[in-house]
């Protein structure tokens, strides 16, 4: 698996990124194996979906003698995070999966929290859409999705080696509704760490970042790649960086902050995002800077090297904005999928902005 954070458990046995959304705590009963019902407009009420760009089957069903591009099984991020998994609710096999699935599961847990902040602010629930979903249903990114969003979420977490593209189709649904006033489309691909036939480069990077279930390849965002090259974003996601924190602590270092390019106010009341060990630099690809803004730079840990850093960078773009242009109506955002997640971290800063996000007219 990509990244899980190091916490201790409460006296409860959750693990404290979950303890607002822990099975002890559900409210209303859950349910599942239902179709989406639309949410109707209301005038200065955004509503905002998030779309999973993986295939759940194709990624659960990874082989696990494979070393690289997979996530971690449960029973081995149990191993490594000992003893924070330790609780019935994720180690028993009765009560949750023990394979890649479990993993896969411990994301839908961390996007609660951000679910609940994003519904608390717009009056709207937050559906979670998935491109091949657990029972095997595919749901291309079509007007099913976008026909009641204001606000679309696409996180990139599909290793590229399970071949997800946007067809020609989507890429124009999404055209379409960005000519539609006041969308917004936020584009999330995780890192790519290991692109590098070099074996020492690939040791670089692993020892760089320092996460031990983070094989020494593992490359994310085929499809987002895909949406980004049809939509004319110039953007790569590239590395897998660690960011820095402030000394003598185990904080993240604050954002370098672009203010003056901000004109939405996204980054307002923001000064962090969360911590996670290998982060995306989001290269930028086109010499025109009106086209496209780096709104945040993430300083990155310098005490161990990393070809990137070698080259003489010390930050990585952490958040890009491509405001309206031509028929283009929506602004399109580039931000990691992580910074959505409860599994690595959240405090008011990050709440801040995924408030910004969601209410942004």
């Amino acid at each position: 698996m990509s990244e899980v954070v190091r916490d201790a458990p409460t006296s409860a046995g959750i693990p404290r990124r979950f303890e607002d959304s822990s099975m002890s705590l559900v409210v209303g009963a859950r349910t599942y194996n239902q179709d989406h019902v639309a949410r109707k407009y209301s005038k200065g009420h955004r509503r905002v979906s998030v779309y999973v760009a993986w295939t759940y089957p194709g990624e659960a069903n990874r082989d696990i003698t494979e070393l690289d591009n997979r996530f971690s099984t449960m029973t081995e991020v149990r191993r490594v995070l000992w003893p924070s998994y330790e609780a019935p609710e994720w180690s028993d096999p009765m009560r949750f999966q023990q394979g890649i699935g479990g993993s896969l599961e411990l994301f839908f847990w961390a996007w609660v929290r951000f679910q609940r902040v994003v519904t608390e602010a717009t009056g709207y629930l937050v559906p979670v859409f998935q491109r091949i979903d657990q029972a095997g249903f595919r749901l291309p990114l079509d007007e099913r999705v976008l026909g009641d969003t204001d606000t679309l979420f696409v996180f990139g977490l599909d290793h590229t080696v399970t071949e997800q593209e946007a067809a020609p189709e989507e890429i124009e649904a999404v055209r379409q509704f960005l000519t539609r006033e006041g969308t917004c489309l936020l584009i999330g691909p995780h890192h790519d760490v290991g692109a590098s036939e070099d074996m020492k480069t690939r040791v670089m990077e692993y020892a760089h970042h320092g996460d031990a279930l983070v094989p020494r390849q593992q490359r994310f965002g085929r499809y987002t790649r895909s949406l980004m090259n049809g939509l004319g974003v110039p953007v790569e996601n590239r590395w897998g960086l660690r960011p820095a924190v402030v000394k003598g602590t185990d904080r993240i270092a604050p954002l370098t902050i672009a203010r003056d390019l901000d004109r939405r106010g996204w980054l307002a009341g923001v000064s962090t995002f969360n911590f996670h060990m290998h982060l995306p630099h989001y290269a930028v690809t086109t010499n025109d800077t009106k086209m496209i803004h780096v709104l945040a730079r993430q300083p990155i840990e310098l005490s161990k090297p990393h070809p990137f850093t070698e080259a003489g960078n010390r930050e990585f773009n952490a958040m890009l904005w491509m405001p309206p242009s031509g028929n283009r109506a929506g602004d399109i955002l580039v931000v990691d999928s992580t910074v959505f997640s409860t599994l690595f971290g959240v405090d008011q800063s990050l709440e801040q902005f995924w408030r910004n996000i969601a209410t942004a007219m």
